[in-house]
């Protein structure tokens, strides 16, 4: 007896991204990585170069409302500090911290945050804005720490080399 799915490939596994076992609401801070649906460049355009030839990003409208969001994280969970991001025409980097609270206090999970920023940036864009997931680092030490502050600030200068990049991100 046939079952009707002769010939249909299977679904492929997801892959999990987080650390397995890994409480993602204690204290620490966390370099994060968000993608547009489908990388389309819909946060910031290249506008131009500075003196020393860097890219010059400007935020779409769009993008300076993904900001805004990102700013207003921290009203909406007090003991989460957003420390350092770069919006990039098709991806966020961000550097987040999560820091002790008041005693009782409900401390939320990394994910947790992105869900509720995702959904908030979507309804408010009106359309899908982002990828399933994000990527996540938990930060280990100062030098660690360091060196992703830097590699956020080094981002747009880096931009025709970014594994994300399209010819389509400039104007």
């Amino acid at each position: 007896m046939s079952s009707g799915n002769e010939g249909i490939e299977p679904l492929p596994k997801r892959k999990h991204v987080r650390l397995k076992g890994y409480d993602y609401s204690q204290n620490g801070c966390y370099f994060i990585t968000v993608c547009t649906k489908d990388r389309k460049p819909l946060l910031s355009r290249i506008v131009g170069r500075d003196d020393l030839g860097a890219p010059i990003m400007q935020l779409t409208e769009i993008g300076a409302m993904v900001d805004q969001y990102l700013h207003a994280i921290p009203e909406h969970y007090p003991n989460v500090i957003l420390d350092h991001h770069v919006i990039m025409p098709n991806h966020i980097h961000l550097l987040l911290r999560i820091c002790s609270g008041a005693p009782g206090t409900a401390r939320p999970t990394i994910s947790q945050i992105i869900a509720v920023w995702k959904r908030l940036t979507n309804k408010e864009a009106g359309i899908s804005l982002w990828q399933a997931s994000f990527h996540d680092h938990v930060v280990r030490n100062d030098a660690d720490y360091d060196a992703h502050w830097v590699y956020i600030d080094g981002n747009p200068a880096r931009w025709d080399e970014d594994e994300y990049y399209t010819e389509s991100n400039t104007i």
